[in-house]
């Protein structure tokens, strides 16, 4: 056994912290983790965290995230200038004009995004539950989408809803094309195509299914099929091989890789657990309460009701809305 890994198990115990890893890590900070998965599991996991410290695996936005919905824990970011591009993309000042120009749209903010921005939003979204969601709100209700412009397309195109969209995306998805993803399907025949809604639409048209990261691990999984070509960032294969091991992975090309996201190793946790390392994520309370209004109707609201039964979350999605439309005419009336 790597000697790293018995010195995170001794310093975890030792200081009751817990490991929250994304799927786009590499594996070998997968296997340490106690949880694994995307955006939307890993909020769903920081609701239900009892250990004093969470050591986050992934990306700036998400640590934020685990530190909103636990305002009474510490929150660990082991690589902290481990950034998302796409969140950068937009601005507090940016989202505000934009309201102002539309200030009877209702805000869908993707999680890819800093806390300042969710909490200028109404609701946050994954890729897991944003067409799910959308299509919760009131037929006539419209809509901003921020910052992905393809995971808005994906919205769009799945509910037949106009959305204005901002002008952001993931760097890493967006270089998947059409030539990729067709070009891994005539080396590979018999595999379904799963890509990624971050993707571009040119892409997207020529995959079997657009799944969330935690789409594509239970869409596999209770597949009866046994060859995949995965349309996403690679780190997601270990998670799939790990889970499935009978059946045959193809990444749509090697060079699908976040360098943000590949930056996580055991060293940075080990560091991060004796506090030689890693950064201590805090979110200023205003700013906090904004964003984590945004994330609790994002739970409630997700069509998995399992998971806002664990979090905790209380009433129904209807009072939800009724109460989210008449913050929106008052926001208005201000």
């Amino acid at each position: 056994m790597n000697p790293l890994v018995s010195e995170i198990a001794r310093l975890k115990s030792k200081n009751n912290a817990v490991i929250l890893a994304h799927t786009y890590q590499p594996g070998e900070v997968q296997d340490v983790a106690d949880f694994v998965g995307d955006s939307y599991g890993l909020s769903v996991e920081a609701t239900n965290v009892t250990s004093d410290t969470i050591i986050f695996c992934g990306v700036r936005f998400m640590a934020e995230t685990a530190a909103i919905l636990n305002p009474a824990k510490k929150v660990v970011l082991v690589e902290p200038d481990a950034g998302c591009p796409m969140a950068d993309m937009i601005t507090v000042a940016g989202l505000a004009a934009l309201k102002k120009k539309h200030p009877s749209h209702l805000v869908l903010c993707y999680v890819n995004s800093t806390a300042e921005v969710k909490a200028l939003s109404d609701i946050c979204v994954t890729s897991s539950n944003a067409v799910a969601i959308a299509r919760q709100l009131p037929s006539n209700q419209e809509i901003i989408f921020v910052p992905d412009k393809y995971l808005g397309d994906f919205v769009a195109e799945k509910t037949g809803r106009t959305l204005i969209l901002w002008n952001g995306f993931c760097p890493t998805h967006a270089c998947i094309t059409s030539g990729m993803v067709t070009q891994a399907h005539e080396e590979h025949p018999e595999a379904l195509v799963l890509i990624h809604p971050e993707a571009p639409r040119e892409s997207r048209r020529f995959a079997d299914q657009v799944l969330s990261t935690g789409g594509m691990c239970s869409f596999v999984k209770n597949s009866e099929r046994d060859e995949f070509i995965i349309a996403t960032e690679i780190g997601i294969l270990h998670t799939l091989r790990k889970q499935n091991p009978a059946k045959n992975f193809y990444p749509v090309s090697d060079t699908i890789t976040c360098p943000n996201m590949r930056k996580g190793s055991l060293a940075s946790i080990r560091n991060a657990l004796e506090g030689k390392g890693g950064e201590i994520i805090k979110v200023p309370p205003e700013t906090a309460a904004g964003a984590e209004r945004a994330l609790r109707k994002m739970l409630e609201m997700s069509e998995e009701k399992s998971y806002s039964d664990k979090a905790g979350i209380l009433g129904t999605s209807g009072d939800m809305l009724k109460s989210l439309m008449e913050d929106k005419k008052k926001e208005r009336e201000l």
